[in-house]
């Protein structure tokens, strides 16, 4: 896999980039024991990536290293008003697990990278699929495999795509609206597992017939959008041919059989942690357990610090996610209720102030988590809040600027944050007109 492009000149492996791969590798390992059957191992999972980013941070660039500054420093003032304003117990402990499932999570998708090296590089790729067509398979498989495999999905479409040439706009838009989309109707998103946990009465038939039509209509506007504004002549797009959906359609099916049969109490991002690195090194078995470790140390010492930027980015966005959480739960009075009854008018209200906090930066978690806090749901009213969420997390990742996808492609391809929020905010004003429409029609209904 190639390298991020924000880091495209990886630094001389030292004696510091080597302790700071170790560190990110002690980060997943101790995830992954955790998962195993030892929860106590992960609590090096946070300490260790962030002992990973902390010896990372001279290399990160300028742009990164203010974002990340910027969300630490945030983060950590909100916590401090939270302690010394409202009186808010911090649990120490846990200051530092902001996001870290989420970037061990990543850390294991790196190593997808070894499956295509593994006789020594990938294979070339053959005649790019460009047009409304390369734009259609982009989207699409983004969009179906992305409701299995989540976030990896991008990074595998997308670093296949990255072979030929930098990611263009287009590309990282297709990719963006795919992921982003999904979250609309797909039971194996971390929105559908919060949703759930905050509405356990919602009636998840009656989601999925509001979502999934507003997830195609996201594809019918993109492949409608991207055509009038870019020339995709020259764009290359992901091929929907066997021999291209071949790993991601062989570990979809693997995490599957893992979810509903092997380990049913894991979730999706759970599963993928140690599965991807799993699969990876079994491939290389074959040369012998002398070739496989050296592989291993190769990634360590290379692939892991290259890492450095999704690494920082997603742990201070992390830590900025703790800040808001405890003050909120701190500063909201207890048995004040926002709205008496949650209907059309009050889900209309909420879609959209979820959305535009998405647009100031935050996280639609946050206004997820705050308004579930602030409501007493009947259980005849949880389908539609459940609907409201998810259409607010879909539409307000796609334009976030400290989205997980779009901190993804911050990270990992050099983008600009401030650019993909520029670029969707017509895709989100198109998406956000028909989400209130299907909300209004779901509330009379």
């Amino acid at each position: 896999m190639p390298a991020p492009l924000a880091d495209a000149t990886t630094p001389r492996i030292g004696s510091r980039h080597a302790l700071a791969g170790l560190a990110i590798l002690a980060g997943l390992l101790s995830r992954i024991i955790g998962l195993g059957g030892y929860p106590a191992a992960e609590a090096l999972t946070g300490p260790a990536l962030w002992l990973g980013a902390a010896l990372l941070w001279p290399d990160l660039p300028r742009r990164n290293r203010r974002q990340a500054e910027l969300l630490a420093g945030l983060g950590i003032v909100l916590l401090l008003i939270a302690a010394l304003g409202y009186g808010a117990s911090l649990e120490w402990s846990s200051l530092l697990d902001g996001n870290t499932q989420v970037v061990a999570m990543l850390v294991g998708v790196s190593f997808i990278g070894l499956i295509g090296n593994r006789r020594g590089g990938s294979r070339s790729p053959g005649a790019p699929v460009t047009g409304r067509r390369g734009l259609v398979g982009t989207w699409l498989g983004v969009h179906l495999l992305g409701t299995i495999l989540n976030l990896s999905t991008v990074f595998m479409v997308g670093d296949r795509l990255a072979r030929r040439a930098p990611l263009t706009t287009p590309q990282l838009l297709a990719l963006n609206r795919g992921l982003s989309s999904a979250a609309l109707w797909s039971p194996f998103f971390a929105s559908m597992g919060i949703v759930i946990t905050l509405a356990p009465a919602m009636d998840y038939a009656t989601v999925l017939a509001h979502g999934l039509p507003l997830a195609l209509c996201a594809g019918l506007v993109t492949l409608v959008e991207l055509p009038r504004r870019f020339d995709l002549a020259d764009t290359a797009g992901f091929s929907m041919s066997p021999r291209s959906l071949l790993l991601p359609v062989l570990m979809g099916t693997l995490v599957m059989v893992f979810h509903f049969g092997l380990t049913p109490e894991l979730s999706i991002v759970a599963i993928i942690t140690f599965l991807m690195p799993g699969v990876a090194l079994l491939t290389h078995l074959p040369r012998g357990l002398h070739g496989t470790a050296g592989r291993l140390r190769q990634h360590t010492l290379t692939r892991l610090p290259a890492m450095r930027g999704e690494i920082s980015l997603f742990l201070c966005a992390g830590l900025l996610t703790e800040g808001l959480s405890t003050l909120a739960e701190a500063a909201t009075p207890g048995g004040w209720t926002l709205f008496e009854a949650f209907g059309s008018g009050a889900a209309i209200a909420s879609f959209l102030a979820i959305v535009a906090s998405a647009v100031a930066g935050l996280h639609p978690i946050i206004g997820v988590s705050v308004l579930a806090s602030v409501l007493d749901l009947a259980a005849s009213e949880q389908t539609l809040f459940a609907f409201t969420a998810l259409a607010a997390w879909a539409v307000g990742t796609s334009v976030g600027p400290l989205s997980g996808i779009n901190l993804s492609l911050q990270g990992r391809y050099g983008v600009s944050g401030t650019l993909m929020m520029r670029e969707n905010l017509r895709y989100a004003l198109i998406m956000a007109a028909l989400v209130v429409a299907m909300i209004a029609w779901l509330a009379a209904a």
